[in-house]
């Protein structure tokens, strides 16, 4: 049975539609298939209005939308997580064209004649985890033009004339930090802080691209480079012919891998990770993996011993972002530590070698510097030789060049030398002049001679002088004669 009136034959003719029940809110020249809005090579200047405002995906690429207005979408698309704008000769965007669309995921600037990013042009975009960029004529980038976006994880700005980009975005994960792909290859790059690059973590670097650029060759680009093959990261051993550099007055681009031992640079390889610390020392080992998705790792110390948490005695502890902390650095903690990561496409193991120095011989453990050392010496040096020019004690100057005499000795071999008997000379407190030496017997600087015998002094007084040693003393302890009192 046909249906007849007006309102059976609106129903039928929606029926007939090829877009079905959402004909009527599909825009002009587009297919619509859902939520999904096509667009592509409908010969369009501008963003077709009204869009559905359940609309996840728009395609407007191969068009001619030259400008990207704030008003493109004037309601609110909450549901749009993917905007495609490739191919339309854009050559500006707005810093407001993003206010509506801020659950953006996806977005798709490609191939387009864009010269500036400008401040803040993506700080709407909290959600965004792709940008394309490529095939542009961005010459300038300013770093805020990615403010707030914690969640991008891809940026592509291959070909395009970027002479600098702010690489310091990447530092420490401030800006950027969730993300794993930057590519920057055929642009106008002639140099990168290889040693920023280098702090990097792996799983970055894996997927850095700065091939098909005019980099200055240099020892810090190669020694990252070599360590990166060595790593068998993507970025360097897939683009390994297309990384070159430019030596100063040569001809043509040669690889940067081949500057190893190649004049005039001659650059060295630099070892993969050799860590250095003291006795003493706590120092923590990075398990750099180019796996950003690991499921487990565990450690493995020289001696075998295996590390999934804290050590026999507690001077290891594996930390909880895979690193292994070692404290107070003993002798045999030297030596090769392997980090066993399992990711999620393949295993990978990484070593790490630690050096162990004596802390009295190296580094900041010794108490005193040369420069401290030789100043100490020499201040000790000059206040000894003042003290030994002025507070060196002297004899009076009435003695000075005299010596007082020996105790006068017999010349008798059977002389004690044991007596008990002390020996006295003659005289005492007299002042120096009163004493008369003689010259004879007289060696060098007034002392006797050792065969020489003193001349007596004459006696003064009932308390004569005795003679030193006598054989017929009755202290000698050689005389045989008994001892009579």
């Amino acid at each position: 049975r046909v249906p007849t009136g007006p309102l059976s034959l609106l129903l039928a003719l929606s029926l007939l539609s090829p877009r079905g029940s959402a004909g009527a809110s599909c825009p002009p020249r587009c297919v619509c298939a859902s939520n999904l809005l096509s667009c592509s090579q409908a010969n369009l200047s501008a963003v077709p209005a009204p869009l559905p405002r359940f609309t996840a995906v728009l395609d407007l690429s191969h068009n001619n939308v030259t400008r990207l207005r704030a008003d493109w979408a004037p309601a609110r698309l909450p549901h749009l997580h993917a905007l495609l704008l490739s191919h339309n000769g854009l050559t500006f965007v707005s810093t407001e064209a993003f206010a509506h669309v801020p659950r953006l995921r996806h977005l798709d600037l490609s191939s387009n004649r864009l010269r500036t990013l400008d401040e803040n042009l993506f700080s709407d975009l909290g959600e965004l985890e792709v940008l394309l960029l490529y095939n542009n004529e961005i010459t300038t980038v300013d770093r805020t033009a990615f403010e707030n976006l914690g969640r991008l994880r891809k940026l592509y700005l291959g070909q395009n004339r970027i002479s600098r980009f702010p690489l310091e975005l990447l530092r420490e994960g401030t800006r950027l930090p969730q993300l794993a792909l930057l590519d920057l290859s055929a642009n106008r790059l002639r140099a990168v802080p290889a040693g920023e690059l280098q702090a990097l973590p792996a799983w970055l670097r894996d997927r850095l691209y700065l091939h098909n650029n005019p980099l200055a060759c240099d020892c810090l680009l190669f020694q990252l480079l070599d360590r990166g093959h060595r790593r068998h990261l993507s970025a360097v051993v897939d683009f390994q012919d297309e990384l070159r550099c430019v030596l100063p007055g040569a001809p043509a681009s040669i690889k940067i891998l081949a500057l190893a031992g190649q004049q005039p640079l001659n650059c060295s390889k630099a070892q993969e990770a050799v860590l250095e610390a003291h006795l003493g020392d706590s120092v923590t080992l990075g398990c750099d993996s180019r796996w950003q998705g690991v499921r487990s790792r565990h450690w493995v110390t020289p001696g075998g011993e295996r590390v999934l948490g804290d050590g026999g005695n507690g001077s290891m502890v594996l930390l909880a972002n895979g690193s292994l902390q070692l404290q107070a650095l003993r002798p045999e903690d030297a030596g090769t530590y392997a980090c066993w990561v399992a990711g999620p496409l393949l295993n990978e193991t990484l070593y790490v070698e630690l050096l162990v120095h004596n802390f009295t011989l190296h580094g900041p453990h010794d108490t005193l510097n040369t420069a401290y050392t030789t100043l100490v010496g020499c201040i000790l040096s000059v206040v000894l030789v003042l003290i030994y020019l002025y507070l060196t004690p002297c004899r009076c100057c009435c003695c000075r060049g005299t010596e007082k005499p020996p105790a006068p000795r017999d010349d008798s071999i059977n002389s004690s030398v044991l007596s008990t008997t002390p020996n006295h000379a003659g005289g005492t407190g007299e002042p120096c002049g009163s004493h008369i030496t003689s010259s004879a017997g007289t060696g060098q600087n007034g002392r006797f001679k050792g065969g020489g015998t003193p001349p007596l002094p004459a006696r003064q007084g009932p308390k004569a002088q005795r003679k030193v040693s006598d054989p017929d003393s009755v202290s000698s302890v050689f005389s045989d004669t008994p001892i009579v009192v």
